[in-house]
């Protein structure tokens, strides 16, 4: 796994904010972490970020996870949007799993919206949760 971190004081800032500010996700992120410690991790930016064997994303406060991939490009997709989510964390503190979690988790998983974006030819990073995260993440539509 690629891993980016520029300074080692601006990850410590990142995770006491994400641990204070944002310690509710954070903690339930930190909860998978654990059950999936046997995967590769690394700092990612200003996020712990695991490669796991799941075929999603997701960001928990301070913890990240993305799936694996045979594409480098796709790969970095992945790990800029989840940090993205991350920042997004920062930003909400408490208010960052019911204004960003669960309306993305229900725009993911609930097949009324599923079915939406294949009949609407909809874009999953369409959605605000996720536009909003590939922009502070640095990255683009996939």
């Amino acid at each position: 796994m690629k891993c980016v971190m520029k300074s080692k004081f601006l990850f410590i800032l990142a995770a006491f904010w994400q641990l204070t500010w944002g310690i509710l996700q954070s903690t339930i992120g930190l909860l998978v972490f654990l059950v999936n410690i046997g995967c590769p991790h690394c700092i990612y930016r200003g996020s712990v970020m695991t490669e796991w064997k799941r075929q999603d994303g997701v960001s928990l406060g301070l913890f990240a996870f993305v799936p694996k991939t045979y594409n480098e490009g796709l790969n970095e997709h992945l790990r800029r949007h989840e940090y993205g989510h991350c920042v997004q964390s920062m930003i909400l503190g408490p208010l960052y799993l019911p204004v960003i979690g669960l309306p993305s988790l229900g725009w993911n998983v609930m097949p009324i919206f599923q079915r939406y974006r294949k009949r609407q030819k909809v874009n999953y990073e369409q959605f605000y949760t996720e536009a909003w995260a590939n922009r502070l993440g640095g990255t683009r539509q996939w």
